[in-house]
């Protein structure tokens, strides 16, 4: 993908939440896979937090991130798939106010060459919400890997042509 190298790169702020019934820190493999990427990009780790499956909980938590002007995008993982705990898409739904719809579609076109047809089982979301970006992402490493090398990498760039997330940011606020 092109980078124009005669453009400055800007760091992002971004939170990580992993969603899990299970995980701690130290088994948080997926949040790890996030975090080791976002730095290794030159993002900064504004937070980063583990969170039961309890939509309401998660809700919180996105609300007091898309309010801190230290967070400029978060990103999930975790509690996307069809089981009866899996709420982060509803709770993403509470707080969004713009849906990226693309997200979710290029994610499970990049997943379908991976895993094929059990892609249907991801509900992976992306929008916006107080002007921050919000991408809730399936729990596995894969996936979170998936997702950052293949679509996010990218889209923090400034640097992305032809067009990239990052160049919006001072817009998203305009109807605030």
């Amino acid at each position: 993908m092109p980078i124009d190298e005669s453009r400055s790169f800007l760091p992002v702020n971004i939170a990580v939440l992993t969603v899990s019934d299970t995980r701690d820190l130290a088994t948080d493999r997926s949040g790890d896979t996030l975090v080791q990427r976002i730095e290794a990009a030159g993002h900064r780790l504004a937070a980063r937090r583990l969170e039961r499956d309890e939509a309401d909980a998660i809700e919180a938590i996105l609300r007091a991130w898309i309010a801190d002007p230290e967070v400029d995008c978060v990103v999930t993982t975790g509690g996307t798939g069809i089981t009866g705990r899996d709420v982060t898409p509803e709770a993403f739904a509470r707080v969004l106010e713009k849906e990226i719809i693309g997200f979710g579609e290029l994610f499970r076109m990049l997943s379908y060459q991976k895993i094929g047809t059990s892609t249907i089982q991801s509900r992976a979301i992306g929008g916006v919400a107080g002007g921050t970006y919000l991408f809730a992402l399936p729990g596995s490493p894969g996936a979170c890997k998936d997702a950052w090398d293949d679509i996010l990498v990218h889209q923090l760039d400034a640097r992305f042509r032809p067009c990239n997330l990052v160049e919006l940011m001072p817009r998203l606020k305009e109807n605030l």
